[in-house]
């Protein structure tokens, strides 16, 4: 099943915009990271709320 428009990969060219500039892409690792961890802290105070809440209640 060889229905693709594409015939040959001659000519293909992909353009990474940060890829020769690693203190960008640093930042944006430790960005991802940096959020990651706060919805994870975040999570974990919530639950703890919701659960300290409802153990209270008779």
């Amino acid at each position: 099943m060889n229905s693709a428009p594409i015939t040959t990969w001659e000519g293909a060219e992909a353009y990474f915009t940060f890829a020769d500039k690693p203190a960008v892409l640093m930042l944006i690792a430790v960005l991802g990271i940096l959020a990651g961890g706060y919805t994870l802290v975040s999570m974990i105070k919530h639950e703890n709320a919701c659960y300290n809440y409802t153990k209270k209640k008779p």
